[in-house]
C-alpha cells in the first residue's frame, strides 16, 4: 500500500501544465515587440506579455492610459535595467480605476494583456504610433525586487575565501 502512495506522489510531482511563455497563460512567446510595433492591427486580440518603465500615466474617461518604455523581459518576466535595449514605447490601457500616483514615472512594470491596435500621439516634434495593449494584469515591481544583489569580496584570512554577502564589509584586519 505504501508503494502505491509513493508511486502516486512521484507521478503527481512530474505532472505539468501547458502555459504560454513568461508564466502568463495564453501568452504568445513567439510575438516580439518589434513585430507588434511594425503591424499592431495584424496582432489584434492576441495575448502578449510586455514590460518596461512607466513614462507617464493619465486618467481618462475610459480608464487609465499608461505610457511605457519597452524593455526586454528576463525569465521571470522582469524588465531589464538597460534603457538602451528598448525597442520603443507602447500604451497600456487599464480599464479599471487606477490612480496615476500609484505608478509614478520610472516605476518598473510587466503588462499582460491583448493587443488592441495603435494610437498616434505627439512625441516631441513628431507623431509617434504607439501599440495599445488592453491590460488584463499589471505587475508593479517593488524597490526590493528591483535591487540587484551585491557581491563583495572577502579580503584576508578568514572562514570564507570567496563571495561574501554583507552590507557591513570591511577589509581585514578590523581596526
Amino acid at each position: 500500500m505504501s508503494y502505491l502512495f509513493v508511486a502516486w506522489c512521484l507521478c503527481a510531482g512530474c505532472a505539468s501544465t501547458q502555459e504560454g511563455g513568461d508564466g502568463a497563460p495564453g501568452a504568445q512567446p513567439s510575438i516580439t515587440f518589434t513585430q507588434i510595433k511594425a503591424a499592431p492591427d495584424s496582432f489584434k486580440g492576441q495575448s502578449v506579455v510586455l514590460g518596461g518603465q512607466v513614462l507617464s500615466a493619465r486618467r481618462l474617461k475610459e480608464g487609465t492610459r499608461i505610457e511605457i518604455l519597452q524593455l526586454p523581459l528576463d525569465h521571470s518576466a522582469y524588465p531589464g535595467y538597460e534603457l538602451t535595449q528598448s525597442q520603443g514605447r507602447f500604451v497600456a490601457m487599464h480599464r479599471e480605476f487606477l490612480d496615476p500616483a500609484t505608478i509614478p514615472h520610472g516605476t518598473t512594470v510587466t503588462v499582460t494583456g491583448t493587443v488592441s491596435g495603435s494610437i498616434t500621439m505627439p512625441l516631441d516634434d513628431i507623431d509617434y504610433a504607439y501599440p495599445v495593449i488592453d491590460v488584463s494584469q499589471l505587475r508593479v515591481w517593488g524597490r526590493a525586487e528591483e535591487a540587484a544583489p551585491r557581491i563583495r569580496p572577502q579580503i584576508g584570512p578568514g572562514p570564507y575565501w570567496g563571495p561574501y554577502w554583507s552590507p557591513y564589509w570591511r577589509p581585514w584586519p578590523y581596526w
